[in-house]
């Protein structure tokens, strides 16, 4: 059993975890300030992702990182590097598709952040960002976890924008998702059946932590 689709499945997901965490919290925290109008605004375009079709969403990567498209083709002249077709690309999908959840999440954390604890802060002194990653993220650190988590569970399970923009090349860009469509395809069950257990299981494991998170915030 060739266990390139798992490792190259966790690489993306990990990749994008780390991508979505940083925007993610970012934009949560510059739109918990904006006015109700502007941030219903933001919502809406940050979070149509969730949304839309898979294919769609792939779709509109195509159309923006395609080598014949104005900036898939300015990266191939000017660095010789790809943006689809290759094991990164699914990078760029998984992180279009799993921002929303890391978005949405944060935002709530922040916007239950006790802000006296901020006003005091700056009594004291501290600079806005000591006070952002000082106190406000480890007050909100449940939140932003339960974020990430989820983010790597739907970076880790993304099919549709995956394989419109990565496709599927066994050893090269394969993942779970493409893998078990192409066994299924080639009517190869018993090994599509393996990998649906293997992501079955690591799927039931960010769910329990997700759980055991809730329950420890709740408490």
């Amino acid at each position: 059993m060739d266990w390139y689709p798992l490792l190259n499945s966790l690489r993306v997901a990990l990749i994008s975890c780390v991508v979505v965490f940083f925007t993610g919290i970012a934009a949560a925290y510059y739109a918990a300030k904006l006015p109700r109008l502007m941030k219903g605004f933001l919502d809406v375009a940050l979070t149509l992702p969730l949304v839309l079709p898979p294919t769609v969403v792939g779709y509109f990567l195509l159309r923006l990182l395609g080598p014949r498209r104005a900036l898939g083709l300015w990266v191939l002249e000017h660095f010789g590097v790809r943006l689809t077709m290759t094991w990164y690309s699914a990078v760029f999908a998984s992180v279009v598709v799993a921002f929303p959840l890391m978005y949405r999440t944060a935002r709530g954390a922040f916007e239950s952040f006790d802000r006296t604890l901020e006003e005091e802060a700056q009594t004291l002194g501290a600079s806005n960002t000591a006070i952002f990653w000082l106190i406000r993220v480890p007050c909100c650190r449940q939140g932003l976890i339960a974020g990430i988590i989820l983010s790597f569970a739907r970076a880790l399970g993304e099919y549709g924008a995956t394989s419109m923009i990565a496709g599927y090349t066994p050893g090269r860009t394969a993942t779970i998702s493409t893998t078990v469509y192409q066994l299924w395809r080639t009517g190869d069950d018993e090994l599509a059946m393996k990998w649906v257990l293997v992501n079955l299981a690591i799927s039931f494991a960010v769910l329990v932590t997700v759980n055991l998170m809730e329950r420890r915030q709740g408490r």
